[in-house]
Parts: structure tokens; C-alpha cells; sequence
């Protein structure tokens, strides 16, 4: 599992790119700067691993672009030590960008096969979430919550009431709504019955699945 000279220079070349497409956050792009995306891909797609494109990775899933996942980073506006729940392990190459800004992690991933290949790609790279589990994301992790912010790494349909009543006061939700293409949205709860709800544009996410226990 090697991080090469070259390696960085791409991960440069792909922070040029991600501030000219207008990420401005410092610890996201610190966090990716240093993150070798490489070893989150299969390794017949490591020579396109650094540019700013998704990639399956099995189960019918795939790893989001890196635009992607710095733009619904920085929506979050992740602060250390923040709890943050993450719906969609996937790769586990976002969850490594929570963790590198500073975030204390609880992750859920509903593909087997994939949570049991992230489980054990994380520690081998160094990167510990607080939490992995094998469960249904629309339930997100009750017996942890609040958490001062939440992300949705798949296209959902509707917004999940349990996620809303797992958001701190003043915590941030990003979630991809709808079916064929989605709106990157956020909704930030301001109290307990009411969330300001801000819409950022068309996205493309593999579906949110549900009811896998």
C-alpha cells in the first residue's frame, strides 16, 4: 500500500482543480491533499484515481467524485472533534476525509460486502472512525445521536425523519434528493420543530437503499 512522489503530485494537481471549481474550505483540502485516493480503488483504476471522477468499487456502488466530496464536506462545515454520522461508508475514502479534518466519525453501510472490505481498509491506513456498522442508513444510529451534523452519500428520495430528529440544534444535514438526478440540499435545524432548508445545484448519486437488517 504505497504513497508515492507521484502520487502527491497528483493529489496537487487535483487540489488546483478542486479550488478552481470553488472549494475555498482549508481542512477539506488538506484533508484530501494528504489522503491517498488510490488505495480506496481497485487497482486497475489507480491511474485515474486522482482525477475528479467517480469509480465503481463493487456491489453496485461507487466512490464519489472528489469534487463531490468536498463540496458536501464543506456544506457541513465540520469543526474537530464535531460528531459527525455518515450514511454510506461506501469506499470509506470519505469517511478518511471526515476523519483528516477532525471529526469524530459514526458510519453506516448497508452493502456487506463492502462494509466488511472498508472495515478493514480503514485501520490498515491509519484512519479510525468512532463507529462502523452494517445497517439500514434511513435509521441512521439512534444510540449515538445527537450529532452536530449529518451527510448522505446517496441519492434519497425523501429526507429521513429519523436523520432530522438526530440533528443537534443548529446542526447541519447534507443530503441528494431525488430519484434520477438529485439537488445536493442542506437543511439546518434551527429548533426542534424547524429546519432552514438551502438547495445547491443537480448532482448524480447511486440510490439510497433501504431496510437491510
Amino acid at each position: 500500500m504505497k504513497d508515492t512522489a507521484k502520487h502527491q503530485g497528483l493529489r496537487n494537481q487535483l487540489i488546483s482543480v478542486l479550488k478552481e471549481k470553488g472549494i475555498t474550505d482549508v481542512a477539506v483540502l488538506d484533508a484530501i491533499h494528504k489522503i491517498p485516493r488510490h488505495l480506496f480503488l481497485n487497482s486497475s483504476f489507480e491511474d485515474y484515481a486522482y482525477q475528479d471522477k467517480a469509480f465503481p468499487i463493487g456491489a453496485g456502488q461507487t466512490i464519489s467524485q472528489p469534487y463531490t466530496v468536498a463540496f458536501q464536506s464543506q456544506l457541513l462545515e465540520v469543526k474537530k472533534d464535531h460528531k459527525v454520522l455518515e450514511i454510506g461508508t461506501g469506499s470509506g475514502y470519505q469517511t478518511a476525509v471526515l476523519c483528516g479534518i477532525g471529526a469524530k466519525v459514526y458510519t453506516i453501510e448497508r452493502q456487506n460486502e463492502l462494509f466488511k472490505s472498508t472495515s478493514l481498509l480503514l485501520p490498515k491506513l491509519g484512519i479510525r472512525p468512532k463507529h462502523i456498522s452494517f445497517g439500514d442508513g434511513y435509521k441512521g444510529l439512534p444510540n449515538y445521536a445527537p450529532f452536530d451534523s449529518i451527510i448522505v452519500t446517496a441519492g434519497a428520495p425523501f429526507i429521513p425523519k429519523p436523520l432530522m430528529a438526530q440533528l443537534k440544534i443548529g446542526g447541519r444535514l447534507v443530503i441528494p434528493l431525488g430519484e434520477d438526478h438529485q439537488i445536493m440540499t442542506l437543511l439546518i435545524r434551527k429548533n426542534e420543530t424547524q429546519f432552514e432548508k438551502h438547495e445547491f445545484g443537480e448532482f448524480r448519486f447511486v440510490p439510497l437503499l433501504e431496510n437491510k437488517n
